[in-house]
């Protein structure tokens, strides 16, 4: 295990090196290119049947040459292509925030909204059975799958220089999504990246059991009965009490049984891909260390590139927290976390 004194400290695993400078840098044209973006509207098929609706994002360099590109995966919940929540008061706009940084430092991004949210297919409205089927944990990874097919079919993007960026959950769908098309996909138009922000390293149930125990202690119990009851059956119980109804909404019985089972450290130590960890220190959420610490133990058992960051005084929306009880939703990505992740992605994809 690495030390965690020094993990905080440097912030780094495994550093990557750095290839040739880039024709990006070298170019005459980087003054006028170097700002400006466009968006491109889409739309594409998902898995099982949706319609996932989407924003390709492209910097201006794309007029001149192919460009490399990123898929961005939302977290959980009804949050959106921009990475925003209605459940939430606030607009974090954080996959909006990382595509523009991405597109400044010439990457392109595809980011989408998830099935059943915004602008893809909505939610089933018939029998149980029915919304089931519609939000199955391998429709999600399928989705992703998917994006990254759309992405590779723009003229303006390099087959060659891909990557995935989840945050929270999406990480979680990244990781998985990753194993499946490192199965199928080979040679030039394969995978070649992978960005996990804020994606916790235990299984899922073991971190909403952490969450239950810290924020509701008397719902501990009512809680683990619920996820034994859901990853024996497949099903969410009947008639939940109203506090439980959030965390195990009626039809996503199957997802979650695939979700809170699904081993990140593990999916992460049998890829052989160049993968950079992104952590607020502050993060409420998926707390440093021992939600990060499995994802930081995988990097160091493989031989591809990695590197982790635990950025002090960062949410879980990898904002800077401004006073101790800040929520850290508002505001731009946090200077540190936009920095490496550019500074990472940069050399690898040969932007």
């Amino acid at each position: 295990m690495i030390g965690r004194r020094a993990l905080l400290a440097a912030g780094a695993l495994t550093p990557l090196v750095a290839g040739t400078q880039s024709s990006w840098a070298q170019s005459p044209w980087k003054g006028y290119y170097a700002t400006g973006m466009k968006h491109r509207a889409v739309r594409f098929a998902g898995a099982g049947g949706a319609m996932l609706a989407g924003t390709l994002l492209l910097p201006r360099w794309s007029e001149l040459q192919k460009v490399p590109g990123v898929v961005l995966i939302a977290g959980s919940g009804p949050t959106d292509r921009d990475g925003n929540n209605p459940l939430i008061a606030e607009r974090p706009d954080l996959l909006k925030q990382i595509a523009e940084l991405l597109a400044a430092a010439g990457i392109a991004s595809l980011r989408y909204d998830k099935r059943g949210i915004g602008a893809s297919t909505p939610r089933p409205t018939g029998a149980l059975e029915e919304q089931e089927r519609f939000f199955v944990w391998d429709n999600f990874v399928g989705d992703v799958a998917a994006a990254h097919g759309e992405l590779l079919r723009h003229d303006e993007i390099k087959p060659y220089a891909t990557a995935l960026l989840g945050h929270s959950e999406g990480g979680l769908l990244a990781l998985a999504a990753a194993g499946a098309l490192a199965a199928r996909t080979m040679g030039p138009r394969r995978l070649h990246g992978l960005v996990l922000a804020a994606t916790p390293g235990r299984p899922l149930a073991d971190i909403v059991r952490a969450q239950i125990a810290r924020g509701a202690p008397p719902l501990v119990e009512p809680v683990e009965r619920t996820i034994s009851a859901i990853m024996t059956a497949g099903r969410v119980p009947a008639g939940l009490p109203r506090e439980q109804q959030l965390l195990f909404p009626p039809y996503a019985g199957p997802f979650l049984q695939s979700a809170l089972a699904f081993d990140p450290a593990k999916a992460l130590a049998g890829l052989d891909l160049a993968c950079l960890i992104l952590q607020g220190g502050a993060d409420r959420q998926v707390v440093p260390m021992a939600d990060i610490q499995p994802l930081i133990d995988a990097l160091g058992q493989r031989t591809a590139p990695g590197e982790a960051l635990i950025a002090a005084g960062v949410s879980h929306n990898l904002k800077l927290i401004t006073w101790p009880t800040s929520p850290g939703f508002a505001g731009p990505v946090a200077p540190v976390i936009a920095d490496k992740l550019t500074s990472w992605l940069r050399p690898l994809l040969g932007a």
